[in-house]
């Protein structure tokens, strides 16, 4: 994984010429390593291979941030990254503890998560007694996945919870009969699936409109750097749209082939569970839902996350760029 983000940021830098806005920025942008290979991370290499941030005079420096997404806001919080992707119930806790970090962009909408459990669990009831691999208690994939089981009959009380965090985590969890059941996204759990392995239900079930995953930045540096972040933003906006064009599915296929590992079959049934029909798991331009925000404050109210009174979305973002670069 290292040598990878390495060869990623090496040719993000190699390839930034002369553009027509005169001069090249530099953001530093912080990454769980384990998600730069993962579909979640696809508009960031179609930025890159299409030429979107070097058309905008971006250099995206990528830059590993070990330990989930709470440590992401922390290194946004200590400066030492000026942009980073972050989970929205970790920047909700860390904006009420004091920090001036704030959501600027909107990536992952309504995710799709599967609860995949090993091949004898049949149904939801076979759950009771059983180990559930969930991220953090905080976490909308675990929020989403607890809603799930108790919509299904299995309550608090009825399993075990190992945390971990990150897809692969699980995943391996689930592999080495350490989980009996673990939420998922993709390619991962179409992966097991052809393994074997059984889903039992999706997290969209419990939970169909949120803003799970958000770009954020300190509102201090965001304020200085105005300019760069609505250069950043088109890239990004160009990138979704590219995403989502028919004409365009063989490519992005390819492009997610070649970034995952997986097989050309499993890309199409990730893209067809995305886009045939739209389900909100993509933005169409980097564009924040604030009512799907509003809608993470609320569930994390609702699972004792938040004491009240809930506070609103607006305390915890800031359209101003996204309108400056005509995206929201």
């Amino acid at each position: 994984m290292q040598r990878f983000t390495f060869l990623l940021v090496a040719s993000l830098f190699l390839t930034i010429p002369a553009n027509a806005h005169g001069q090249t920025i530099k953001l530093r942008y912080g990454q769980i390593p384990s998600t730069l290979k993962t579909v979640s991370a696809l508009q960031f290499h179609l930025a890159q291979q299409k030429g979107f941030f070097t058309r905008e005079g971006i250099a995206l420096e990528v830059l590993p941030i070990d330990g989930g997404a709470a440590n992401m806001v922390l290194a946004l919080s200590k400066g030492l990254v000026d942009v980073t992707r972050t989970a929205t119930p970790y920047l909700v806790q860390n904006v009420l503890n004091g920090s001036e970090n704030v959501a600027v962009f909107g990536e992952t909408g309504t995710p799709i998560y599967s609860l995949i459990a090993r091949p004898e669990i049949k149904e939801f009831a076979d759950l009771k007694g059983k180990t559930i691999g969930l991220s953090l208690a905080v976490d909308t994939i675990s929020i989403s996945t607890r809603k799930l089981m108790a919509l299904h009959g299995i309550k608090e009380g009825d399993f075990k919870v190992k945390e971990l965090v990150g897809t692969p985590a699980r995943s391996a969890c689930l592999k080495k009969a350490e989980c009996d059941a673990v939420p998922l996204g993709q390619p991962e759990d179409f992966l097991l699936l052809e393994e074997g392995y059984r889903r039992l239900g999706v997290s969209t079930e419990a939970m169909s409109n949120f803003q799970f995953i958000v770009g954020a930045v300190r509102r201090s540096w965001a304020s200085q750097n105005k300019d760069a972040l609505v250069r950043y933003a088109r890239a990004l906006a160009s990138s979704y749209g590219y995403m989502r064009a028919a004409q365009n599915r063989d490519e992005v296929v390819r492009l997610i082939v070649e970034t995952t590992g997986t097989s050309e079959r499993i890309a199409r049934q990730t893209l067809g569970l995305y886009f045939d029909p739209e389900r909100g798991v993509f933005p169409k331009a980097g564009e924040i839902d604030v009512k799907g925000f509003d809608e993470v404050l609320r569930v994390m109210a609702e699972a004792g996350e938040l004491k009240p009174p809930i506070p609103r979305a607006e305390r915890f973002i800031d359209l101003q760029y996204l309108k400056a670069a005509g995206l929201q």
